[in-house]
């Protein structure tokens, strides 16, 4: 929409190198966790304080090959902190909050993703791409009594495999519509990326649209859910003495962002 002489690709070549940042409001609609077989099933959204917004961050990067391969890396942060008071007697593992302990609380599940797709077309103007690739996740939680006497730490860090989905179609006026999908389900050791036979899932789904500002920069709107998690004993168990290694944690979550891109 706004003329430019410069390019950061050159149009005509075989290797292109694209990047994206997004900056958003991120929230769940639903969020349970357990820690141990004997644990409390605790509502991280109702009882966690986790019914706020919260600050979403977002950045990728895409190396374009002959038009129609795509490698694409990203790198997604969560790490959110909450404050609470028990309303029950909860426990994780063997760490045991009475009712009306003042709580800090932690959830932090970064990942770095890996993916890897093919356009069947080989134009600029829509796409409509398949692919596979992996995730890396990088997951902390924590509950802490305020006054430092008690504290439940479970963490992991595993593999977990993706199959990939991305479209877009740009009209002629520069305004487009795109639509982006990563996920996958497996309960069988190996294909969800652990050493026991725990079920896990994860769906990352977007629908944007946006418009061409320049020859090489775009602006767009996302809607983006998050979802999925994990369910069963993982053979790293926790930090925590007397730990057994069963979690429950399973997520429902909307994003909306505002994105930019160099292309």
């Amino acid at each position: 929409m706004f003329p430019s002489s410069f390019r950061l690709n050159n149009p005509a070549g075989n290797v292109a190198l694209f990047a994206y940042a997004e900056v958003g409001a991120f929230g769940f609609a639903h969020h349970t966790f357990q820690s141990g077989k004997n644990g409390t099933l605790f509502d991280l959204r109702k009882e966690g304080n986790q019914s706020t917004m919260f600050l979403f961050l977002r950045l990728s990067a895409e190396l374009n090959l002959f038009k129609r391969h795509s490698l694409i890396f990203v790198y997604q942060p969560i790490d959110l902190r909450t404050e609470a008071v028990t309303q029950r007697d909860v426990s994780f593992d063997q760490v045991k909050f009475p009712t009306g302990t003042p709580i800090d609380i932690r959830y932090g599940f970064d990942f770095y993703r890996l993916t890897y797709q093919f356009d069947i077309f080989k134009s600029a103007r829509y796409e409509l791409a398949f692919g596979l690739g992996g995730q890396l996740r990088n997951a902390k939680i924590v509950f802490g009594s305020v006054d430092g006497r008690q504290r439940s730490v479970s963490d992991d860090l595993g593999f977990v495999p993706l199959l990939r989905l991305r479209g877009r179609y740009t009209f002629s006026n520069g305004v487009w519509l795109g639509l982006e999908a990563d996920g996958f389900y497996a309960n069988i050791r190996g294909l969800n990326g652990g050493r026991s036979d725990v079920e896990g899932a994860i769906w990352d789904a977007s629908l944007r649209a946006g418009v061409t500002l320049t020859s090489f920069l775009d602006a767009f709107v996302n809607l983006r859910y998050l979802g999925g998690g994990g369910n069963g004993t993982s053979a790293s168990g926790s930090d925590n003495l007397g730990g057994d290694g069963y979690t429950y944690n399973w997520l429902h979550a909307l994003v909306v962002s505002l994105g930019f891109g160099i292309r």
